[in-house]
C-alpha cells in the first residue's frame, strides 16, 4: 500500500504530532468522506511507501528518522504573497527545509511542486519566469524534479475571484511557460513536468510522467501497484488519510478547502491522541481493515 499524506489537507504542516502518534501506535483510522460511518483502519505494517505532500516540511523533520519506510516528499513552493497564501510560512524557510530533506532522504526523493500557476496583473508571466529561475538556482543540487500545474476552476477559486482576478491562459502563455521553464530547469540539472494537465507542455521539453508512476513505486518498494482508480492521472494507486476542510493555510486557490468556517470547526475537533484526524470513533461506526 502507498500512503498519501495527504492530498486532502497538509498533515505535515499542521498535524505532524498526530501522524507520529499514529505511526507509533501502528495504525491510523480514516473516515470515508462520502460514507462517514465507514472507517478504514490502516496498519503501518501494510504500508510499503509514504508520500508526504506539504507546503511546510519543517514540523516533521526531527521525526523522519523514526519512520522505517521508503519516503517521498512533494513540497509545494510557490511565489505568491499573503494575499493568495495567507498562512504559508516564509518561502526562505521552506527552501531551507527542502535542502534539509534532500540531505536526509536523498535528492531523488524530494520533488518540488510549483503548483498551481495562476496569472493576474500582479503575478504576471514575467513574475513567474523570474520566480521559477530564482527557485531553481537556490535549489540547484538539492532537487532533480519539479512538477507544475495550472489553476483550476474549483469552488474555492470561484469564491475568491475578487482576490485572484485571474487572467485566462491562452496558447501563447503556455508556450512562454513551456519554453522558459524547460530551459531554466535543464540549466539547473532538473526535470520539469506537469501534473495531470491536458496541455502537458512536452513539446517544449517537459517530461511526460505521472507524479508517482508505477515504475517509481516499484523502484522504491519492489512491488507492482495498479493505476489509481480514484483518479485518471496515471499515478500508482494510493490511500489518502487526510480530511477535506482541515488545512489552515487558507490558500485562495485550494481544492481541498471550500468552506473556511468548516475548517475552523474541524480544527477544534482535532485531537493528537485520536485515531482519526478529526473527531473520534463512534459506537455505530463500521471499521474495516484496509490492506491495499
Amino acid at each position: 500500500m502507498i500512503l498519501n499524506v495527504s492530498g486532502r489537507t497538509d498533515i505535515v504542516a499542521f498535524y505532524s504530532k498526530w501522524f507520529m502518534n499514529r505511526y507509533k501506535d501502528g495504525y491510523v483510522d480514516v473516515r470515508n468522506p462520502f460514507y462517514p460511518k465507514l472507517v478504514s483502519r490502516i496498519y503501518f505494517d501494510d504500508v510499503d511507501l509514504i508520500v508526504f505532500c506539504t507546503k511546510n516540511p519543517l514540523p516533521i523533520l526531527d521525526n523522519l528518522n523514526k519512520i522505517n519506510k521508503p519516503i517521498i516528499f512533494h513540497v509545494t513552493l510557490t511565489p505568491y504573497g499573503k494575499d493568495i497564501e495567507p498562512n504559508v510560512i516564509p518561502k526562505g524557510k521552506i527552501i531551507n527545509g527542502i535542502k534539509t530533506l534532500s540531505n536526509m532522504i536523498g535528492v531523488d526523493n524530494v520533488y518540488v511542486r510549483y503548483d498551481p500557476i495562476l496569472i493576474n496583473e500582479k503575478y504576471d508571466i514575467n513574475f513567474h519566469i523570474k520566480s521559477f529561475k530564482s527557485l531553481c538556482e537556490k535549489l540547484n543540487g538539492y532537487i532533480k524534479h519539479i512538477i507544475v500545474s495550472f489553476v483550476d476552476d474549483y469552488k474555492n477559486v470561484r469564491n475568491n475571484m475578487e482576490v485572484l482576478k485571474l487572467i485566462k491562459f491562452d496558447d501563447n502563455i503556455y508556450k512562454i511557460i513551456g519554453e522558459n521553464f524547460s530551459k531554466i530547469a535543464s540549466k539547473n540539472g532538473m526535470t520539469v513536468q506537469t501534473c495531470f494537465e491536458k496541455n502537458d507542455l512536452s513539446e517544449y521539453g517537459f517530461i511526460s510522467s505521472p507524479c508517482i508512476s508505477k515504475e517509481l513505486a516499484f523502484s522504491l518498494t519492489g512491488k507492482k501497484f495498479p493505476k489509481w482508480k480514484a483518479r485518471d492521472c496515471g499515478c500508482a494507486e494510493m490511500v489518502d488519510i487526510g480530511v477535506y476542510n482541515t488545512c489552515k493555510h487558507f490558500c485562495k486557490y485550494c481544492y481541498a478547502n471550500f468552506d473556511e468556517k468548516k475548517v475552523i470547526e474541524n480544527v477544534k475537533k482535532h485531537d493528537d491522541n485520536s485515531s482519526l484526524l478529526i473527531g473520534y470513533l463512534n459506537k455505530d461506526d463500521e471499521i474495516k481493515i484496509r490492506k491495499k
